[in-house]
């Protein structure tokens, strides 16, 4: 094990905080705002609730996990249905509901351990629901890179941008080393959007007409929209923290093993997954999208040996800083649907085979009935969009492909006890 560079109560000096912290961000940018950009949510509040809810999440784990929480890419689709169901309090409401979950299930790993819960989210179940998280979502990447967002008709000017957008994603992926090969998504989006500024379809009125300074729309319950909760919302979100909670604890196996501490035993599983559901709770009540542990950030942890949370703090105030910057809001706002097209084609493809990469590592054999029948089901229900009504209740797509999962993963013979090393995927 190699000796961290800053360890992670380390305090860095003055300038090599700001730039470590500014590498953070940018590993971090591109997925935290594409997500409200899909979901239409400001990705001004998503930047400032990711930092209030990393700095939250530093303080409930005793400041002893170096962590940055994004935008959840696994409430895409739930937080799109949620709002043509119920508007923006639907999602607002959906949000913080997941968030307390997160803080129930916290509650029962200290209480009884955490093995029931490995053992109820086996990578089989885990990995195809994860599958269905990014092939359900890919015909939304394809119709923003290949259709004029106007007339949503197809438009070769438009795919042009999304494939030039995509293979400089793609470079930097594969070709590039070190820091620049963890932040491919913000790479593709800046030259994806000069490319598309050079061709005449970016529109910088926005820009020009912003403040610096400027306090964006802020989605209050009771000011904005009343506190109704249904079970139809329920039904959309709470069954995705099956795979979230999974991956989470994927997450900190696997950011353990970087800083070599073992975090499931301190701070205790339980800490960070209270963590990450206050930031959750805490960017709902703002109007921000669901938070998740970034595997962006952990990958930038790796490769400097950098482990300071006083760093990954850093990043966080900057994050809250930059949201209130009004012409950095509305560059944002003004970044092409083909641009952010050609990251998602990408970006959901790598969410699938991350599913398919967690029963791979896992060792999952198809040989097996058993495993064959739970993955068959969860992929075909996921993804043909098969839904149960019970009464004015709507149980479908990704929630129902998840609870079918679990269920025939208790009901039908031959269940194996899980192994730590079981959840390691990379799934924002």
């Amino acid at each position: 094990m190699n000796k961290p560079v800053l360890d992670i109560k380390d305090v860095p000096s003055p300038l090599q905080w700001l730039t470590l912290s500014l590498q953070h961000l940018f590993a971090m940018f591109g997925a935290t705002v594409l997500v409200p950009y899909l979901v239409d949510l400001d990705p001004a509040i998503a930047l400032i609730s990711s930092g209030f809810g990393t700095l939250a999440f530093l303080i409930i784990t005793k400041w002893k996990v170096p962590a940055y929480l994004g935008s959840s890419f696994a409430y895409i689709i739930p937080l799109q249905m949620a709002g043509k169901a119920g508007g923006i309090g639907a999602m607002m409401i959906g949000s913080f509901m997941v968030g307390l979950l997160y803080g129930v299930v916290a509650l029962i790993i200290k209480k009884g351990g955490y093995r029931w819960l490995m053992n109820l989210l086996p990578p089989i179940v885990v990995g195809p629901v994860i599958m269905v998280i990014g092939l359900a979502i890919s015909g939304t990447a394809v119709g923003m890179a290949m259709n004029d967002p106007v007339t949503q008709k197809y438009s070769m000017l438009h795919f042009s941008v999304a494939l030039v957008t995509l293979a400089v994603t793609i470079i930097f992926s594969i070709y590039f080393k070190g820091m620049m090969s963890m932040i491919p998504i913000l790479a593709g989006i800046i030259i994806g959007y000069i490319y598309a500024f050079a061709v005449g379809i970016v529109d910088l009125t926005g820009v020009k007409e912003a403040a610096w300074v400027a306090v964006p729309h802020f989605v209050f319950p009771f000011v904005d929209y009343d506190l109704k909760i249904t079970g139809d919302i329920l039904l959309l979100m709470l069954p995705v923290a099956i795979v979230t909670i999974s991956e989470h604890i994927g997450h900190q196996l696997v950011l353990g093993k970087v800083v070599n501490k073992d975090y499931i035993k301190d701070p205790g599983l339980h800490r960070s997954i209270l963590g990450d559901g206050t930031a959750t709770m805490i960017s709902a009540i703002m109007g921000g999208p669901p938070k998740t542990t970034y595997g962006e950030n952990i990958g930038v942890l790796a490769i400097t040996k950098i482990y300071s949370v006083y760093v990954l703090a850093g990043a966080a105030v900057i994050a809250i800083i930059f949201g209130f910057i009004g012409k950095i809001s509305a560059l944002i706002s003004s970044i092409p649907t083909p641009v952010m097209g050609g990251v998602s084609i990408l970006l959901f493809g790598i969410i699938a085979s991350s599913g398919m990469r967690m029963l791979v590592d896992s060792k999952i054999d198809f040989g097996e009935k058993r495993n064959l029948v739970i993955a068959s089901v969860i992929l075909v229900v996921g993804i043909g969009g098969a839904h149960i009504d019970v009464g004015q209740l709507q149980i479908q797509g990704m929630a129902l492909a998840a609870i079918c999962g679990v269920i025939l993963n208790l009901i039908l013979p031959g269940r194996e006890q899980v192994k730590d090393n079981m959840f390691e995927s990379d799934l924002d």
